[in-house]
Parts: structure tokens; C-alpha cells; sequence
């Protein structure tokens, strides 16, 4: 048995009740909630909250919520893995043995049942842990950082960022969507990234760390014109 595990605490500061708030139509959390039910890679989808209308609305799309989550795993500085540790220990003691699970963010309006499922595929074969990530679109050793001061530097050694940029191997970040864990794996090390370890390449186009008002508008227009998934009307 596969269970997802959904974390959205009701503090939002950048943006206000952003777990909930109207996306194309419907509360932003329905969406990966929608599309973890769709993928049926799961007998459980379960949202680990603090908040209760927050659970109002994740059970009304199909998630179950059984409890609340304790305050201390609900501020600014716990790390959401953290939540969905608490939420597993728990699905476990319920249940009994599961062998992997999935923990995917709130505010992935873009994720699909497909991407889902990949990685499970993955996870199923030899993998630990399989992540959703963006290919970086530039020369990642070419980064430069500043002070202060404003003075400029680069962030990588000399004979990194001297490198041809078609010399430069692909470099990805973390789409902040779905991360799949084999169970055992897990509860050893979290999130630690070692051997085992693998991604799912999510397009450009379906994958924007909402953070800010503009970060929102510029999403919808994503997502309205490359399809967020939507049980009524699959992306394009």
C-alpha cells in the first residue's frame, strides 16, 4: 500500500491563505489533491493541516484529514518534511507496513496524474527517493553572487565558471511539487540526496515556485494555457 501525504499549514505570510485561495476556479490545494486521486497510484490521500478550514475544504475534494496537526510542526521554520513525518508515523501505526509513499505540495495546480506515476515507477524499481525537478535554463557554473557592497563574485571556483557552457553538465532545482520516498529509506534519512537518488524533469512551463502576488498571476496564465490538471478536462 502507497499513501500520498499533502502538507498545507494555514500561516501563509508572502500570501495570505494561499493553500486555499480561488486558482482558475477552485481552492489551490484541490488541484494536487485531484490529481493524486486521478493518478490511483494511492489507498490513501491524506492533507496534514493545522488549519481547519483548510481540512473543510481538502475533504470536500476527496481527501481524508484525521486529525490536526500539532502547532509545533506548523510554523515558519519546520520544514514540511517534518509534517509529513508526523502524518506518516501515524498512517503507519494505522495501517501497518508501507512500503513507499508520496509527499506533494499544496500549491502544485500544475502536477499531473502521469508525473505521479512516473516516479512511483521509479520508486518501484531501485530508487530511494525520486523528486520533481526543472532543468536550469543557463549556465549554472556562470552564477554570480553579491555583497554588501555590491561587489560581484562567482559562486563556483575559477575552473568551474571558466568552463564553455556546452562543456557545463544539466543542473536542476527542485520543482517544490512531489516527492516520492521509499518508506524505510525515509525514516533513516529524510531528504538527505545520496545514492538512490533520482528526479522526474518537469517542463518549465509546468513548474513556478508560487511565492508572491506575481508569482500567482504569472502561474494561472501557465496553467490556463498548458492545462492544469482537471478531472473534467485533462491538460493539453
Amino acid at each position: 500500500m502507497h499513501i500520498a501525504i499533502i502538507t498545507a499549514r494555514g500561516g501563509s505570510k508572502r500570501i495570505p491563505r494561499k493553500n486555499i485561495r480561488p486558482f482558475l476556479g477552485k481552492p489551490m490545494i484541490a488541484w494536487p489533491i485531484e490529481a493524486a486521486l486521478a493518478s490511483g497510484c494511492f489507498a490513501h490521500v491524506l492533507v496534514s493541516t493545522d488549519d481547519t478550514e483548510i481540512a473543510e475544504v481538502a475533504r470536500r475534494h476527496g481527501a481524508e484529514v484525521p486529525f490536526l496537526r500539532p502547532a509545533e510542526l506548523a510554523d515558519d521554520f519546520t520544514h514540511a518534511h517534518k509534517a509529513a513525518r508526523h502524518m506518516l508515523e501515524w498512517a503507519i501505526e494505522q495501517w501497518g507496513d508501507i512500503p513507499a509513499f508520496a509527499h506533494i505540495y499544496p500549491t502544485a495546480p500544475m502536477l499531473t496524474p502521469e508525473v505521479i506515476r512516473a516516479a512511483q515507477t521509479r520508486i518501484l524499481g531501485d530508487k530511494r527517493f525520486v523528486y520533481a525537478a526543472q532543468k536550469v535554463g543557463f549556465p549554472i557554473y556562470q552564477v554570480v553572487v553579491t555583497d554588501e557592497q555590491g561587489n560581484i563574485s562567482p559562486l563556483f571556483p575559477p575552473e568551474k565558471a571558466c568552463m564553455r557552457s556546452q562543456d557545463m553538465p544539466a543542473a536542476f532545482i527542485d520543482a517544490g511539487q512531489l516527492y516520492w520516498f521509499d518508506t524505510a529509506a525515509f525514516l533513516k534519512d529524510e531528504t538527505a540526496i545520496s545514492e538512490g537518488v533520482d528526479l522526474i524533469a518537469i517542463p518549465a512551463e509546468r513548474a513556478l515556485d508560487i511565492d508572491t502576488e506575481e508569482d500567482w498571476r504569472l502561474a494561472e496564465k501557465l496553467a490556463a494555457a498548458v492545462g492544469a490538471y482537471d478531472a473534467n478536462c485533462p491538460p493539453r
